[in-house]
């Protein structure tokens, strides 16, 4: 879409009123706010820019929209921090398995041990 950095800064604006004025559950927020921040990313600069505008509004609609932001943020941090749990417990588990594989075990023995499937062991083997 091309709009301009103070186009886009205006639009999220706006879309985050609405989100607040609708009053919708929180189910339906994560989605509609899902899908505009698919179409629509500010760079950090552009979402300083925003913060600075809604910080300007006024205080009851501030409050609820910069409560609005800060909850995605929190959920994209907490996304995040999932993920990179999952990706190093899976990286930990395969360097076990090579470790394992290196030391003489069969990959029987290897799943036995580790509680993985013959099949997922070669994978991580591989």
């Amino acid at each position: 879409m091309g709009y301009t950095e103070s186009e886009r800064v205006e639009l999220k604006k706006q879309f985050l009123r609405m989100l607040v004025r609708m009053e919708l559950d929180e189910a339906k927020q994560r989605l509609l706010f899902g899908f505009f921040e698919t179409y629509v990313k500010l760079s950090d600069e552009e979402e300083r820019r925003l913060r600075s505008e809604v910080n300007e509004m006024e205080t009851k609609e501030k409050e609820q929209v910069m409560e609005l932001i800060i909850s995605y943020e929190q959920k994209a941090l907490e996304k995040g921090r999932e993920e990179g749990v999952k990706q190093g417990i899976k990286q930990g588990m395969k360097r076990l398995v090579q470790t394992m594989a290196k030391k003489g075990m069969s990959v029987k023995d290897i799943a036995n041990v580790t509680d993985l499937s013959e099949e997922e062991v070669e994978r991580l083997l591989e």
